[in-house]
């Protein structure tokens, strides 16, 4: 086997070493270069009335992005580029990853709105999830562990309706997987990434604060709307709500085994360093 110039067989159990920690699965980091979009959709993106957006918009495989005109931003537009198209592949990547994860909790029938606060975890409907009225999120004691709702085919807020974030930090973090559409009713106040496998609709007032709305394979409709992808100072839009410094709630930290092949890892790092530095 031929080795790179310079490169010498007492070197090998370190790069080994270091590539099993490179990128643990699931790991903080998991939405890739969809972290910097606020609003991305996969034929177009529209919008109709005066819309605050904090992070970049794009579309991929489309092209169309409608409305630009009356939206106030704070990030790059993307259309149908490079950039969309992997923060598309990335984004898709994520839900992967979190709707295979398994559940702690089936909620299947029950109205979000209807429950008392619920402590990190991963919450699963069969079909489809509603949200009438407040429903609260408590980090306290268990910051480091995400809310995960698999959804399996529509998430739908009425009116009014909210979602409170209380006790994070910056390792929260906080993801609505959705089988098909989201949509949002007027004057709702989201938080947290809604990752949608055809389209998301934000109804007049409806907003994402902290969080984003990321369609796969349809449009995101907008109509006088503030979403952000990171609520940690000007990117609150004026809403005063936080995302305790999490990126707008899109920390995920390793599962159990990766945990496991990171400590192994660095072992392995430790052991190949002392090794160098003995036969230097």
């Amino acid at each position: 086997m031929h080795y790179p110039v310079g490169f010498t067989h007492r070197r090998l159990p370190l790069l080994l070493a270091l590539s099993a920690i490179a990128e643990p699965a699931s790991a903080v980091g998991l939405l890739g270069s969809a972290a910097d979009f606020a609003v991305l959709g996969a034929s177009t993106v529209t919008n109709a009335g005066p819309t605050s957006i904090y992070g970049d918009i794009g579309v991929a495989p489309g092209t169309a992005i409608t409305g630009l005109g009356s939206v106030t931003q704070v990030g790059t537009v993307h259309a149908g580029d490079a950039i969309a198209a992997l923060a598309n592949f990335d984004a898709a990547r994520a839900a992967t990853a979190l709707s295979t994860r398994p559940f702690d909790v089936d909620l299947s029938g029950q109205d979000l709105g209807s429950l008392g606060p619920l402590a990190p975890g991963i919450y699963r409907f069969a079909s489809a999830a509603q949200l009438t009225g407040t429903l609260t999120l408590d980090y306290t004691g268990s910051s480091r562990k995400p809310f995960i709702f698999q959804i399996g085919s529509t998430l739908t807020t009425a009116s009014n309706a909210s979602v409170e974030v209380i006790g994070g930090d910056a390792h929260s973090g906080l993801f609505w997987i959705v089988g098909s559409a989201a949509t949002l009713g007027t004057g709702t106040q989201l938080a947290g990434n809604v990752i949608a496998a055809t389209s998301i609709t934000l109804n007049s007032g409806a907003d994402i604060l902290c969080g984003r709305a990321i369609a796969l394979g349809g449009a995101v409709t907008l109509g006088s709307n503030r979403v952000s992808n990171d609520c940690s100072g000007a990117g609150d839009l004026g809403s005063g709500r936080v995302d305790f410094g999490s990126g707008g709630f899109a920390e995920v930290l390793p599962e159990p085994g990766s945990w496991a092949l990171m400590i192994m890892g660095f072992g392995l790092t430790g052991t190949a360093l002392r090794r160098t530095r003995l036969a230097a």
